[in-house]
């Protein structure tokens, strides 16, 4: 298990678009890949739960992943939160 906690640039947070876009990629790894925020945690490849997270600007974001490609999927993750979610 690997993880890392990150803090949402998007200015928006993580509504419709880049919800969408970011459990689209978590999607495509085979390990299982949680946010944690608020008190809550949720699955990341699941939209409707990223959106009841309700995870706004300057939240953070602790990025769980475990499983066979674990390191890879937290990349990612990181790397899209920290890049604003594709928007400015």
């Amino acid at each position: 298990m690997v993880s890392k906690t990150v803090t949402v640039v998007n200015a928006q947070g993580f509504h419709m678009r880049p919800a969408t876009a970011f459990a689209g990629e978590m999607g495509k790894f085979q390990s299982k890949i949680t946010l944690e925020s608020g008190g809550k945690t949720v699955d990341a490849k699941s939209l409707m739960n990223i959106i009841a997270a309700c995870i706004k600007c300057g939240s953070e974001v602790k990025v769980i992943c475990e499983g066979e490609d674990e390191a890879a999927a937290l990349d990612k993750a990181v790397s899209m939160i920290e890049s604003g979610l594709g928007e400015s």
